[in-house]
């Protein structure tokens, strides 16, 4: 009997895969914080025999090369991928022998990448799982724009070709495990569920049920905006990743956090919101750790740039370095834990800013005061609507233009309310007037803020 374990990176949004049988197993698309992987093995009683990889990844650092150096397992990576380190190229329809009636098949998928390759789980010669990476995810596809400009309407076009390849040859009950789509920008849209089959998505998904013409001018116009740290995660994975430290950072008492500061290096406070905005370190950045910590901060920190961290506990510390290795921010350069009160030298004083509703700004734009409502969603979230009168910036842009934020005290606002959390830190850091809206979007309609989409309809 096979088995298959998903592990989950939330964060990021993505999930690797461990599949075997009694005495050995295969990794597909391991994380970087490969303990996690050894520690379900060890829990399985199941010896690492193969890490497969089925791209080169450009949202997050892999764990695939240290993987196979620490358990002796061949390391599969598509003969296509450029890569700088020993490893087993596979092409397509090469095979590999898992475990005892336990085989391991790749077929080419191009689309995702140029080298993107999906592996079929095979026992006795039965398809009993396909693991599909960036090219067939549930309900969706892998954005083909991630590699080259230039290659992006070739690339869709590939990706639709993929999806019917993989539902030709799969039959309808093989269960389909990609690894993004869960919330990466590496999917073209959000995952639609949390599990799926070839049956399913040859009846839902667009690469299977509209023509090629039509699917390409869809995909390509549903594309989102890419996170810069993207550009950073190919090249790391091509050049082979280092091990990753996972040890506490030094500790940083209130003398150095501001020496820090003064040198223009990100101190960042993984508290709660609401706890930042009751007091934190003038200057500090709140980037949750409860939320989508690595992408929002790789996304937003100028690359290289030495980050501190700080946090109600160790542990909280501890995850957000689990977190950060997997987007290539590899050490603190310190860290401080426990009363804020400590993180300020003698003297000075945390800084804190006001949290509201919508229905607060409606009853300040009401008084007439003098407010600015800064939007810091996506382009693609506010084209289905904004507050009437406000700016927009998205946050991942924000900043590099503060400057141009209007005059006044800024209500800034997103979604639900931890993006505009970070937004309102930065501005708060720049000597703005702010207030955090912690509220979400549907309840401007509610505080009669009348939302208008672009085209001026209500």
């Amino acid at each position: 009997m096979f088995f298959v374990d998903t592990l989950e990176s939330e964060g990021l949004g993505n999930r690797s895969h461990l599949a075997g049988g009694p005495g050995a197993a295969v990794v597909v698309d391991p994380p970087r914080d490969i303990d996690r992987v050894i520690a379900a093995a060890a829990g399985r009683g199941v010896r690492i025999a193969f890490v497969a990889e089925t791209h080169v990844h450009n949202d997050y650092v892999s764990g695939g090369l240290e993987l196979a150096r620490v358990t002796g397992a061949r390391y599969l990576v598509p003969a296509g991928a450029h890569v700088s380190f020993a490893r087993t190229p596979v092409a397509d329809g090469d095979t590999v022998v898992v475990d005892e009636g336990l085989v391991l098949r790749a077929i080419a998928t191009p689309g995702h990448t140029p080298h993107h390759t999906s592996y079929v789980l095979e026992e006795d010669g039965r398809g009993v799982a396909v693991f599909t990476g960036g090219s067939l995810l549930i309900g969706t596809t892998g954005r083909p724009d991630l590699v080259e400009p230039r290659l992006t309407e070739r690339l869709a076009r590939a990706q639709h070709a993929s999806a019917h390849r993989l539902a030709d040859e799969l039959d309808d009950e093989v269960p389909v495990l990609p690894t993004h789509g869960f919330g990466s920008f590496c999917s073209s849209a959000q995952a639609e569920g949390d599990a799926t089959t070839i049956g399913r998505e040859r009846k839902t998904n667009d690469a299977l049920t509209l023509d090629v013409d039509t699917f390409v001018a869809r995909t390509l116009a549903d594309l989102d905006d890419v996170p810069a740290y993207y550009a950073h995660m190919g090249p790391v994975n091509a050049a082979g990743p280092a091990p990753v430290d996972l040890t506490p950072p030094r500790r940083a008492d209130a003398g150095e956090i501001a020496s820090r500061l003064a040198a223009g290096e990100w101190v960042v406070d993984l508290r709660s919101r609401t706890a930042f905005a009751e007091g934190h370190v003038a200057g500090s950045f709140n980037f949750e750790g409860g939320g989508r910590l690595a992408t929002h901060l790789a996304w937003l920190i100028p690359w290289g740039k030495p980050v501190t961290l700080l946090a109600g506990t160790p542990e909280q510390v501890a995850d957000a370095q689990r977190e950060l290795v997997r987007v290539g921010i590899d050490r603190p350069a310190a860290a401080a834990t426990g009363d804020p009160a400590a993180w300020v030298r003698e003297g000075e004083r945390l800084a804190s800013f006001p949290r509201a509703r919508f229905a607060d700004l409606a009853d300040a734009r009401g008084r007439g005061d003098d407010v600015v409502v800064l939007d810091v969603r996506r382009d693609s979230e506010r084209a289905e609507g904004f507050v009437d009168g406000s700016v927009h910036i998205p946050l991942h842009e924000l900043h590099g233009r503060v400057g141009e934020v209007p005059d006044g005290t800024v209500w800034v606002h997103c979604a639900g309310g931890m993006r505009a959390a970070i937004a309102a830190s930065l501005l708060d850091a720049a000597g703005r007037d702010v207030v955090a809206v912690d509220d979400g979007f549907a309840a401007a309609t509610e505080a009669g803020l009348t939302p208008t989409r672009p085209d001026g309809a209500a």
